[in-house]
């Protein structure tokens, strides 16, 4: 991507535990097509606190943050908008002058596509995960109006207190349930992995399912996705979700919100 940075270039940057290139790929392309002086980078870094100071004293325009660092930014920033702080996670990060205040655009994103998918709202549904990435997807689907879940984890505690906050239940199992919605927010299926060909759920599980939905982005079509698909379930793929809430951080960053051409037009750019 040809770009020609000068001294006023606006940085922004995203922070992971396994950095991919969607969201390089997307921004800069808009930022190419619209004109606009910014560049992207991403980055992966085991010094948390070093790595937010950086963005505040190097004015670093936003970054997103990915796992592990959800939840663990919360203490190293200013402000926390309503998204994050309702559900104590953050994704996004916004530097104005030093005062850096977090977002969670993840949350927007799925409330999005559960209306798009129009997946019944009086579904039941079992979510696999109770990270940040998790605390998230259930908010969206308690405010969505879907009341009847259950969270699966394998750590009690957390799993317990996501499910308590959130009116639902917890088991460190599926077990025998058959629920109609699965959701998986765990990196099961995740490229690179140590379990990068599994599947989140149980065949059977998935075969009794209605609607499949992985928050797994890499690869474009997971184990799951790709298992539901042949059954001809309703699907919902992390990569729907990472467009959506890479184009939220970008009106964030940049106060310029792309048409739907333009949108579609930088997701197809940022997968090719």
């Amino acid at each position: 991507m040809q770009m020609n940075p000068n001294k006023d270039t606006q940085l922004c940057m995203s922070l992971s535990g396994r950095p991919g290139n969607f969201g390089l790929r997307f921004h800069n392309h808009l930022y190419e097509q619209l004109g606009l002086n910014f560049y992207y980078k991403a980055f992966a870094s085991q010094d948390l606190p070093g790595a937010v100071a950086g963005i505040r004293a190097l004015r670093i325009r936003g970054c997103g943050v990915s796992m592990p660092f959800k939840e663990a930014c919360i203490a190293l920033v200013d402000e926390l908008d309503a998204s994050a702080a309702a559900i104590q996670s953050i994704n996004t990060i916004v530097n104005t002058d030093g005062h850096l205040k977090a977002y969670n655009t993840d949350y927007i994103a799925v409330a999005q596509l559960l209306e798009k998918h129009q997946v019944p709202k009086d579904s039941t549904f079992a979510l696999r995960g109770s990270g940040g990435m998790a605390k998230a997807v259930a908010s969206a689907l308690r405010d969505g109006g879907y009341e009847n879940g259950l969270i699966v984890a394998r750590n009690e505690r957390a799993g317990q207190a996501l499910a308590q906050s959130l009116g639902y239940e917890w088991q460190a199992e599926l077990g025998s349930r058959r629920p109609q919605m699965l959701v998986n927010v765990t990196p099961i299926g995740m490229t690179g992995g140590p379990e990068a060909d599994q599947l989140a759920f149980e065949p059977d599980v998935i075969e009794k399912a209605e609607t499949v939905f992985d928050v797994v982005a890499i690869p474009s079509e997971t184990p799951l996705i790709v298992h539901a698909r042949a059954e001809g379930k309703r699907v919902i793929t992390g990569l729907e979700v990472i467009a959506i809430q890479a184009l939220e951080q970008f009106v964030l960053y940049t106060g310029v919100r792309p048409t739907d051409e333009q949108f579609h037009k930088a997701v197809a750019f940022a997968r090719s």
